[in-house]
């Protein structure tokens, strides 16, 4: 392949041409985010992968690659980690907080639908701690209303809608590789688009907007000058993460695979105690069960929290219930007199237990039978 050559200044027309061969693909970040953005494109489907430093950057891209600016508004549910609701104050737009389903945890398509205005631009659905939402209802939603859907699969690596991969449905869908996730790169982020024109841009905004990336100035046998067409940032993944990446992304099947042994497990060991709500998998729909949360009912004997600190007095940590954006410190202001009375009631009655490979069995059988010990009198358990 031949590599195009700057010359040692860039007028205006040098720049358009820069920005041009971009566009035509030439410009890569380095042979392993290449490889790494080439093998997760397959694997989920997509046309285009693109590598960033994490799932926050990945949605803030997303949304500048959108459109999303000032004075637009974008929904997006509270129960989520904060990080869904920051991404868009970072561009400017005004985040509208809307209501999930009290059973699966995603988004809920009637409070969403009751929360349009001629401002929104986006909406951002969130596959809750690996089990997807109805994309196609959104979808079908969004292409009505002639406004763009984002896809937060921070949590849903290897999960799949109807048969396909989450990362295949949608024009833009964010995932991380954080070390809580199914799969990891010690930190980092992807994003998978059906469009070129997005993908060329989020790899343009990755790094700083330069037109001729580091990669390409040092293999190049002459001086290469270059330029930046755009305000951008430095949003990259570097190789040694995607080298880790790769060797993860061959081995998420079946660590998905071991995942689900363990929340089968979790299932059978729980299912007939009356006073909690098990985790639900609707048909066509494939959770990688990132995490395995059970709902409290009112007539659990004892309170969440005091049964997370029970269950850590036994050496097992767990988890609180997926976050309420609208109830943090730095949104109280912002979301002033916002009221969503089923994702509160969602993370105040709900705990997420240990699900991890490699889990022993020892462990597995651990975690089940301190659980039912601490919070169950026998006669609850039928």
């Amino acid at each position: 392949m031949k590599i195009p050559v700057a010359k040692p200044y860039l007028d205006a027309q040098d720049a358009q041409n820069a920005y041009d061969t971009i566009l035509t693909g030439w410009v890569t970040q380095g042979p392993k985010v290449q490889e790494f953005e080439e093998k997760f494109a397959q694997y989920t489907g997509a046309k285009y992968a693109v590598a960033v430093s994490n799932c926050t950057t990945a949605l803030h891209l997303a949304m500048i690659v959108a459109g999303v600016g000032e004075g637009d508004e974008v929904i997006c549910p509270s129960m989520s980690y904060i990080a869904t609701a920051n991404c868009i104050r970072y561009v400017g737009a005004k985040v509208v907080l809307a209501e999930v389903n009290p059973e699966t945890y995603n988004i809920d398509l009637q409070d969403v639908i009751k929360r349009i205005t001629p401002k929104t631009k986006a909406i951002l659905i969130v596959h809750q701690i690996g089990l997807p939402a109805d994309i196609d209802a959104f979808a079908s939603l969004c292409k009505e209303k002639g406004i763009t859907l984002i896809e937060d699969a921070a949590c849903a690596a290897g999960s799949a809608y109807k048969g396909g991969k989450i990362g295949s449905h949608s024009d833009l869908v964010c995932f991380s590789f954080h070390p809580r996730k199914v799969i990891t790169t010690g930190d980092g982020g992807m994003i998978t688009t059906s469009r070129q024109e997005y993908a060329d841009r989020l790899k343009l905004l990755r790094q700083h907007g330069m037109a001729i990336n580091d990669r390409v100035r040092h293999e190049s046998t002459t001086v290469v000058l270059t330029d930046h067409l755009e305000l951008g940032y430095n949003y990259r993944m570097t190789d040694i993460q995607a080298a880790v990446g790769i060797k993860q992304l061959e081995k998420l099947d079946w660590i998905i695979a071991e995942r689900r042994k363990i929340a089968l497990q979790y299932h059978q060991a729980f299912a007939d105690i009356t006073t909690i709500r098990l985790p639900i998998e609707q048909e066509g729909y494939f959770s990688n069960y990132q995490s395995y949360s059970v709902y409290l009912k009112p007539e659990f004997p004892i309170n969440r929290d005091e049964l997370m600190q029970k269950m850590l007095d036994e050496g097992i940590s767990t988890r609180s219930g997926v976050m309420t954006t609208h109830r943090e410190t730095a949104y109280r202001a912002y979301c002033a007199g916002i009221i969503l009375p089923v994702s509160e009631d969602a993370c105040d009655r709900s705990i997420i237990l240990p699900l991890y490979v490699p889990m022993t069995q020892e462990e597995i059988n651990f975690v089940i039978e301190t659980f039912k010990k601490i919070c169950l009198p026998k006669n609850d358990i039928l």
